[in-house]
């Protein structure tokens, strides 16, 4: 067959389109089998377990230089704003502090956040602000992010002064945890009217 097919112009003629279909199927087996492989999930994505929000649920984790303390439903250390011992220094949209220190607000049709491992669920609460929308709290103190936190197990925001007070996280009891000082906490009263969380 392939000495008839070489033997003369005609027969060349012939087997250039058997030749191009048979490269053609090729390349669609190839390229069905390459759309069929799902991609791999990146490591380090920000997503939760299960799609859970990080305003819904609260619990607490060991963190490097801070020992336990309260994260949210990513794992990030959450942090609150105190000046002068007033619970609740305003951390607003309008300063650019929640550029910064992302605010929690929850989902719409979610009004109470779920007590993880650690948390007592005694200490979880809610507050409706200014702009409508309402965040969870912990002895009523409303909780932040710090975007230098870039994963679980980080505390990079301990300590911190900025936008009129200092930022701190928070022990299982709802205490301040101070700097340079693992598990060891300070008491401030927590005032729940104070405002703060400026909202999206």
């Amino acid at each position: 067959m392939l000495g008839a097919l070489r033997s003369g112009p005609t027969s060349r003629l012939v087997a250039i389109p058997i030749l191009a279909g048979a490269a053609l199927l090729v390349a669609t087996a190839c390229s069905s089998s390459a759309g069929s492989t799902a991609a791999p999930a990146a490591a380090g994505s920000p997503s939760t377990s299960g799609g859970t929000d990080p305003s819904t649920m609260f619990s607490t984790a060991n963190v490097s230089g801070l020992g336990t303390v309260v994260v949210d439903g990513r794992g990030h250390t959450v942090y609150v704003l105190t000046a002068d011992r007033t619970t609740n220094v305003p951390c607003e949209d309008s300063t650019g502090c929640t550029k910064i220190w992302p605010d929690l607000p929850f989902p719409s049709g979610t009004s109470s956040a779920t007590a993880g491992t650690g948390v007592q669920p005694s200490l979880l609460g809610s507050m409706k602000q200014s702009d409508g929308q309402t965040y969870p709290t912990y002895n009523h103190w409303l909780m932040y992010e710090y975007t230098a936190d870039t994963g679980p197990g980080q505390g990079h925001g301990e300590g911190i002064q900025s936008f009129g007070g200092t930022w701190y996280a928070l022990d299982a009891s709802g205490h301040l945890v101070m700097p340079g000082s693992a598990g060891s906490t300070a008491t401030t009263t927590a005032n729940s009217t104070a405002s703060g969380g400026g909202g999206y």
